[in-house]
């Protein structure tokens, strides 16, 4: 199960921040569109380089990352500094941990209990001292791709299931993925299917994408039954969260199995009375392109065709009957039926 921070998010993009100055060039890579779960924790990957690092690194007595909201000009009286490791200040948010290293050039963050009014632009500074290095990643020739952009939702997004158009040939393999946003890695959502295949065989696993961020991913693997044509498989994520309830959405896909005909049988009505119906019952996908063809017992060539045929229990239609069902996958004939007079 799940812990009490969860949050589901995606990240449309990654984007390589780029700066240039006369004396450094630095770039930060994160993601430039989060979307965070209220009363959960978002995490956002960041990793940094910087020119002659291993050198400034050596000379730097401390390195401190700060997150700025909104604006990225950190001097000015106005600017909010909502995390600052060098001062341990954490403003607008119960908690931020930076558990990144950025020594390691990694400046991946976690910013908990996300609310409603966290939906903002956030910028990252990077400061070595004494008097290093200091920096906000920012080109300023792309507005658009300078900052991360935390867009706060009150619902998750629901799982992602491949693939969503399920038609197979009966007897096949199936695997089938279901995947859910993991922001907070040691609590990831939790993964339920329901309605699935008795053979069905399910694996799950957290997961890191090539952006690194992470999801968890449910793998389901079956062979198909005709049986199983029409069955609508779903996936459930469940988000815990701060909250009275936990989030849960769901995916649903309908498995679609083609098959030849199947369970084909004779169906004779009324079963009393001298004018009867032949009816030919059959399983099959497709079934719209399903013919029949019938046959009495002792006659080698058919005598007639289509689902239904009228008898009168007259001496000469006495006797066995059997119908063949096919489509374009095969065919299959049905038992005898016996068509007898009342009373014999």
């Amino acid at each position: 199960m799940a812990g009490n921070q969860i949050t589901s998010f995606i990240f449309i993009s990654s984007v390589l921040v780029y700066t240039h100055s006369a004396d450094n060039i630095y770039s930060a890579e994160m993601p430039q569109t989060v979307t965070a779960l209220t009363g959960s924790c978002v995490q956002i990957p960041c990793t940094f380089n910087i020119s002659n690092f291993e050198d400034k690194r050596k000379r730097a007595k401390s390195i401190y990352g700060i997150w700025l909201k909104n604006k990225l000009q950190f001097a000015d009286e106005d600017s909010f500094i909502a995390f600052n490791s060098s001062k341990n200040i954490i403003r607008g948010f119960s908690d931020i941990q930076m558990t990144g290293n950025l020594s390691e050039r990694n400046c991946t963050t976690v910013f908990y209990n996300i609310m409603m009014n966290h939906s903002d632009r956030y910028y990252f500074r990077l400061e070595m001292e004494p008097k290093v290095f200091k920096g906000t990643f920012n080109p300023s020739t792309d507005v658009s791709r300078k900052n991360v952009k935390i867009n706060v939702r009150d619902s998750p997004q629901p799982p992602e299931l491949k693939p969503n158009d399920l038609k197979v040939m009966e007897e096949t393999t199936v695997n089938l993925i279901c995947s859910a946003e993991a922001p907070c890695p040691k609590q990831p959502p939790t993964i339920s299917w329901s309605n699935i295949p008795e053979s069905a065989h399910i694996t799950t696993q957290l997961q890191e994408k090539p952006d690194k961020t992470q999801s968890v991913f449910s793998y389901m693997t079956f062979k198909a039954s005709y049986k199983d044509h029409r069955r609508n498989i779903s996936c459930t994520a469940t988000y815990q969260r701060n909250t009275p309830d936990a989030s849960t959405v769901e995916t649903i896909v309908m498995l679609q199995v083609l098959f030849p005909p199947k369970e084909t049988h004779v169906i004779i009505t009324p079963s009393v009375g001298t004018n009867v119906t032949l009816t030919c019952k059959s399983r099959a996908s497709p079934s719209n392109d399903l013919n029949y063809t019938w046959y009495k017992h002792g006659e080698e060539t058919p005598i007639a065709w289509g689902m239904k045929i009228n008898l009168t229990k007259t001496q000469n239609q006495i006797g066995s009957y059997c119908c063949i069902a096919q489509n374009k996958y095969g065919k299959q004939s049905s038992e005898e039926a016996q068509c007898t007079v009342k009373g014999k």
